[in-house]
């Protein structure tokens, strides 16, 4: 998880956004993201506990897009198990 271009939290928010996720409080996530070193674990965390301060992602008005979501996890080297666990989180949005 070096500074690889590939490894954009920007990128990835928005790879997100056209896989049809609704960012609630997105101004706030990208702040906390863009303060992490390590951005990936930042992502983690408030994918599962972001409620408590107003982040969430929910399907938009166009249904979520499965297979770009799991391409944008795989691209952006979350291991398995942490994909699984986001997909699930992103999917359905929790």
């Amino acid at each position: 998880m070096g500074g690889s271009c590939n490894e954009s939290y920007e990128k990835f928010l928005d790879l997100l956004k056209q896989a049809g996720i609704e960012i609630t409080n997105e101004a706030e996530l990208r702040a906390r993201l863009a303060e992490s070193r390590r951005w990936h674990y930042a992502f983690r965390t408030l994918a599962a506990n972001g409620r408590q301060i107003g982040i969430s992602f929910e399907e938009g008005a166009a249904s979520v897009d499965g297979a770009v979501i799991d391409r944008a996890l795989a691209e952006f080297a979350f291991t398995e198990g942490e994909q699984s666990v986001l997909a699930s989180v992103l999917k359905g949005g929790h």
